[in-house]
């Protein structure tokens, strides 16, 4: 039972760590830039400047992450039943393969939609 209750708190701590260091060391760099001299209006997005929006890339690397594992279960399928390879090599490593595979994809994709 003790785990059970540790378990959530320690994801929303992670969650807002995460956030709070981001904020943080963006506010430090723009500090910094302005001690530098460095015009404020930097910090304020263009018009001129497109930039693919934050969903769109989560959506596209979770969409190819989740294509990747499906591809891997199949592909550990046919190797398991097929091949005869053990099942206990065939499917993680097959797994994380695929899921690797689709993250390359995704991230050589979202350099794409940049330009």
């Amino acid at each position: 039972m003790g785990s059970e209750v540790i378990i959530m708190p320690a994801i929303l701590g992670v969650i807002f760590g995460a956030y709070y260091l981001f904020i943080s060391a963006r506010n430090k760099e723009r500090m910094a830039l302005i001690e530098k001299g460095a015009d404020a209006s930097i910090f304020y997005s263009n018009k001129d400047r497109r930039v693919t929006p934050f969903w769109k890339v989560l959506i596209l690397n979770a969409s190819l992450l989740l294509m990747g594992v499906g591809i891997g279960i199949f592909i550990a399928g046919i190797l398991h039943l097929s091949i005869g390879v053990e099942e206990d090599i065939a499917y993680p490593g097959t797994i994380f393969l695929m899921a690797g595979v689709g993250l390359f994809v995704g991230f050589n994709m979202t350099k794409n939609l940049d330009k």
